[in-house]
């Protein structure tokens, strides 16, 4: 059996899909090792300032991995276009004269999605998509008016026939089923989320906080429009300067805002850190006396489970959040200590901070429900019956 695996992000690059189908590759070749499979995705470029040396062609037994250079000097939306398209002549170039017998697609943006509808049309091979985000919504809530009107007509053809041509879809949170099932009434879908990987469970830690000093807050991930950041960090921070000390892990297309509101206010309890690998992000988790994360006011956010809820998870530690929608009622439904304000209000976050109980009892119902390993093995088996 021969199956094609496209995802723009992979190992070593820092993503929530690289991380996902990392971990996917690694369950099929465990449950199926008699299974080919071939890798589409690029070399790291997910933030400019992190790097980690890999092969453009890996082989691993029966398992080809091909990254492309999508690297631009173009930078924001127009750099975005640029990168996939040179994705998109890779992965064209590389399946030619190649059989499959399924192609399995992960996207948060529509492309790479459509990308694989586009191959298994191509080489009649069955669709499985992996859909970790709602394009559309975000382009109608984060993109000028002027540019929907143009963009949305041609993405709601793409995905009409993307999701068409699929035989399964995934979604990573049961927040989008309302919308897919709106649109693709007789489709069947499935609901394997993100998870809790090894390398979190092995180095749980648990530290004391120090009731005489600033909590030390920790934020790792991306800095662009869609958590938000630059619109409540800096007013957050120069209310509790007294109080708490904050550590910015990332980058993204928000960070010289969030810089500048930081300098404006003349905040001096923010640190901003480049991306590091996964074994360094351990000691700055061991570290925290807060976990904390934010997702920006946007509808399209309201459907989402952010994926750093998973890490955060496995630490005895409090996790403080800017956070709305469906990811509410799964937190109060499934995980104790979470504390959770309406997104960009600035008095709400001050006020959860200030009814936070340090003495957080592990979490072992929900790291049982999403240990990565457990709930990839099953996702692998639901790809791999499509040729059974």
């Amino acid at each position: 059996m021969n199956l094609l695996i496209i995802s723009f992000f992979y190992k070593p690059d820092l993503s929530a899909g690289s991380f996902r189908t990392t971990a996917l590759v690694e369950s099929i070749e465990q449950k199926y090792p008699t299974a080919k499979i071939d890798i589409i995705s690029t070399l790291p470029n997910r933030y400019k300032d992190f790097s980690e040396d890999c092969k453009k062609i890996e082989y691993n037994g029966n398992v080809t991995i091909y990254r492309a250079d999508v690297s631009t000097k173009v930078s924001g939306v127009l750099g975005q276009i640029i990168s996939f398209i040179l994705f998109f002549l890779f992965t064209f170039k590389l399946v030619i004269g190649k059989k499959y017998n399924v192609v399995y697609a992960t996207s948060s943006r529509l492309m790479t999605a459509f990308l694989g509808a586009l191959v298994a049309t191509i080489k009649r091979a069955y669709l499985y998509l992996d859909i970790r985000d709602i394009f559309i919504d975000t382009v109608e809530d984060v993109f000028p008016k002027k540019m929907t009107v143009l963009v949305l007509p041609i993405l709601s053809v793409i995905e009409k026939f993307t999701i068409n041509k699929a035989h399964k879809v995934n979604m990573v949170s049961r927040g989008f089923l309302p919308y897919f099932e709106s649109k693709f009434k007789n489709k069947s879908y499935s609901f394997y989320t993100n998870g809790i990987d090894s390398i979190f469970l092995n180095n749980i830690v648990k530290k004391t906080p120090n009731i005489d000093r600033n909590k030390a807050v920790v934020y790792a991930g991306n800095f662009g429009d869609g958590q938000g950041l630059h619109k409540i960090i800096p007013q957050l921070a120069k209310k509790l300067e007294n109080k708490a000390s904050f550590q910015l892990i990332g980058n993204g297309g928000r960070k010289k805002e969030l810089e500048e509101q930081l300098e404006k206010l003349n905040v001096n309890n923010v640190e901003i850190i480049a991306p590091v690998n996964r074994i360094e992000l351990l000691k700055f988790y061991e570290n925290a006396d807060i976990l904390f994360l934010h997702l920006n006011d946007y509808d399209a956010f309201k459907k989402v489970i952010p994926s750093k809820i998973f890490e955060y998870a496995c630490y005895n530690k409090p996790i403080w959040g800017g956070l709305s929608g469906y990811v509410v009622d799964f937190l109060n439904d499934s995980m104790h200590g979470a504390y959770i304000f309406e997104p960009c209000n600035v008095d709400e976050a001050v006020k959860a901070f200030n009814n936070i109980d340090y003495d957080i009892k592990p979490r072992e119902k929900f790291i049982h429900l999403y240990t990565r390993s457990n709930i990839m093995n099953n996702l692998a088996d639901d790809v791999m019956a499509l040729i059974k």
